[in-house]
């Protein structure tokens, strides 16, 4: 078994978040925390990281569409930052999320939720498209495929 870990869509007013289950093969939206204050969203973050028993973020690194580096990647590096001092011996590993908030509303409009509720979940899904390509990746550079004897 592996050990589990959560994936951060960092916002200026919201923070999603999603978790690994026990294996390490698929993301579960957790949920969508709503910014308040550093103490506040780093309270919250420590009790989803005591109940899902991890010291591993994989926190989405907003790169812009040609690969680069921009604005929002330094809010987030600062938001890492902040984080990993926080929650000393944590772990932080970033993960390009270009095109995850894209891809998680159209699976919602896909699956027919409303505009509203979309609003309402958006950064939780995007988490879960950012993990889930972190932990498909994971899964192929350690041979998730049996070799045959």
């Amino acid at each position: 078994m592996r050990k589990r870990v959560l994936a951060l869509d960092v916002g200026d007013r919201t923070i999603g978040v999603a978790a690994s289950d026990g294996l390490g093969l698929t993301a579960q939206g957790v949920e969508t925390i709503r910014r308040k204050s550093w103490d506040k969203d780093f309270a919250r973050l420590k009790e989803l990281m005591e109940l899902y028993e991890t010291d591993t973020f994989i926190v989405g690194l907003p790169k812009n569409m040609n690969g680069t580096q921009g604005e929002r990647c330094d809010v987030v590096r600062d938001f890492a930052q902040r984080l990993q001092k926080k929650f000393k011996g944590s772990q932080v590993v970033f993960w390009d999320e270009r095109l995850s908030t894209v891809a998680a509303e159209r699976s919602l409009i896909a699956a027919d939720v409303s505009r509203a509720k979309r609003r309402k979940v958006i950064d939780k899904m995007a988490a879960v498209f950012i993990l889930q390509g972190y932990l498909d990746n994971l899964g192929m550079r350690v041979g998730a495929v049996p070799e045959e004897k």
